[in-house]
C-alpha cells in the first residue's frame, strides 16, 4: 500500500508543468508563485533578472514554459527573448509584460515566442495561458489581438517612426542617452535627435513627459 501511494504521488509530481517565471519585481513573483503552486499544481522557479534565469536553464535543462518580464535588467528587448529560447531547448518561452504596442507584439511573436500575457490579467487566466503554451499553441489575450486590428491604436503608432519607437522603448526604461546609443548601436546625437522628434509628435515638452503620455497612448 505504502509502494502504491508514493507511486501516486510521484506520477502527480510528474504530471506537474514546470515554469520558469522571471521578473525583478518580487512582489509580482510572489504572488504568482503562490498561486500558480497552490491553485494551479505547477511547479514553479523563481529568477530576479535575464542572467539568474539563463543560469537556471543552463544548470537545469529547459523548464516546460518560461515566462520573462520584458523590462527586467539584462532583457535588452527581443535579444533576451532569442536567449531564453536557445537556452529552453525548444520549449515555450512568453512574454510577461505590463503593456505592449502592435508593432512590439509582431516583433516578439516573430522571434519565436509562445504568447504575450499581461500583468493586469487574472492569475487564473495566466493559469490557463501556461496550459495553453504548454500544449503547443501560442497565446495572445484578446485585448491584444482588437488592439492589433484597431485603426486608432494603429494611426497612434504610425506618427512615430521606427527608430523613433525604438527610442521610445528605451525610454519607458528610464535610460539615458548614452546607455541608449549603446543598446540601439547609433551615435548619442542620433539619439537626442530621436527624442526632439519623438517629444514634438506627441506635444510633450520633455522626455519625461513623453514617455507618460506613450504610456496613455498605450504605446509602451
Amino acid at each position: 500500500m505504502r509502494d502504491q501511494v508514493v507511486t501516486k504521488i510521484t506520477s502527480i509530481r510528474s504530471e506537474q508543468i514546470k515554469v520558469l517565471l522571471a521578473d525583478d519585481h518580487r512582489m509580482i513573483t510572489d504572488m504568482i508563485q503562490l498561486f500558480l503552486t497552490d491553485t494551479a499544481d505547477m511547479d514553479i522557479r523563481v529568477a530576479e533578472s535575464l542572467e539568474d534565469a539563463a543560469h537556471i536553464l543552463q544548470a537545469e535543462g529547459g523548464f516546460d514554459v518560461v515566462l520573462l518580464d520584458m523590462n527586467m535588467p539584462g532583457m535588452n528587448g527581443i535579444a533576451g527573448l532569442k536567449r531564453m529560447i536557445r537556452l529552453n531547448e525548444g520549449k515555450p518561452v512568453s512574454i510577461l509584460t505590463g503593456a505592449t504596442t502592435p508593432r512590439m507584439m509582431q516583433e516578439i511573436m516573430a522571434a519565436g515566442a509562445a504568447g504575450i500575457v499581461l500583468k493586469k490579467s487574472p492569475l487564473r487566466s495566466l493559469a490557463n495561458a501556461i496550459r495553453f503554451m504548454n500544449s503547443g499553441e501560442r497565446y495572445l489575450p484578446l485585448e491584444l489581438i482588437q488592439t492589433q486590428t484597431s485603426p486608432a491604436s494603429a494611426n497612434r503608432a504610425g506618427n512615430l517612426s521606427d527608430k523613433e519607437m525604438d527610442v521610445l522603448l528605451q525610454l519607458s526604461e528610464g535610460k539615458s542617452n548614452k546607455e541608449i546609443a549603446n543598446d540601439l548601436t547609433m551615435a548619442e546625437a542620433t539619439v537626442k535627435m530621436h527624442v526632439t522628434g519623438i517629444c514634438r509628435k506627441l506635444g510633450a515638452n520633455n522626455r519625461t513627459r513623453a514617455v507618460i503620455m506613450a504610456k496613455e497612448l498605450g504605446l509602451v
